[in-house]
Formats: C-alpha cells, structure tokens, sequence
C-alpha cells in the first residue's frame, strides 16, 4: 500500500487546515487509516483513525487532544482519507502521517502508532502563535 499526504502548511493559530491521503491499495475500503504525528523531540502520536465495515458502517476515534477540533473521514471510493483540523493550537506543529493497517486490528490497537503497517511520507503543519 502506498500512502501520498498532502494539504499542510502554516496557519495561525486558531485557523483550520485540510489533510488528504491519497492510497494505492484497491481494497482500501478494509483497511483502517489513521493519522499520527510526530513533533520535534517526540514520539508518534496518534490522532485520529477510521475504520469502515459493511456491517457497521463507519467508525472514529481520536487522541484526546484533538477531540472536537478535527474531523477524519474517508472517501472509499477515491481511496482517500482525509483529516479536517480546526481551532489549530500551535501544539499542533508537527509533522503529520498518514498510515493504513489491515482489517484484522484490534479496537486496542488502533490508537497505538505502531500497530499500523504502511506510512505516508508525511506533511509538515505549522501553527503560529
């Protein structure tokens, strides 16, 4: 699977940003997606993750510090998801990925960086004070 991010760039704060990734994979639809940052210094942190079952149709998640602020959604049939970040914190300064895990992942997983397989190359986003 390969991952293509776009749609960074600087905003201040309190401004909204748009991130696409655009996916590879023909069975897109099964996989669950995700967006982890990483801040100078720190760790990966996940953000938000989506997942799509024709049983259960979507569902979100996200990291506690975003909650409220960004939205995650996918389009299955453009292969591509996308993270609308609003209210933008300069906490928000990261680099942001975009990575994909095959259906099999656990509900505990899913907010754990390292249980996803394939990475984007990432997006830098940058909120000044």
């Amino acid at each position: 699977v390969q991952l293509q991010a776009s749609g960074g760039g600087l905003v201040q704060a309190g401004g909204s940003l748009r991130l696409s990734c655009a996916a590879s994979e023909r069975s897109f639809s099964s996989y669950v997606m995700a967006w982890v940052r990483q801040a100078p210094g720190n760790e990966r942190e996940f953000v938000a993750a989506i997942r799509w079952s024709a049983k259960t149709g979507y569902s979100t998640y996200y990291a506690d510090s975003v909650k409220g602020r960004f939205t995650i959604s996918r389009d299955n049939a453009k292969s591509t998801v996308y993270l609308q970040m609003n209210n933008l914190k300069p906490e928000d300064t990261a680099v942001y990925y975009c990575a994909a895990a095959p259906p099999g992942i656990t509900m505990a997983a899913v907010g754990n960086p390292w249980s996803y397989t394939y990475w984007g190359q990432g997006t830098q986003v940058t909120v000044s004070s």
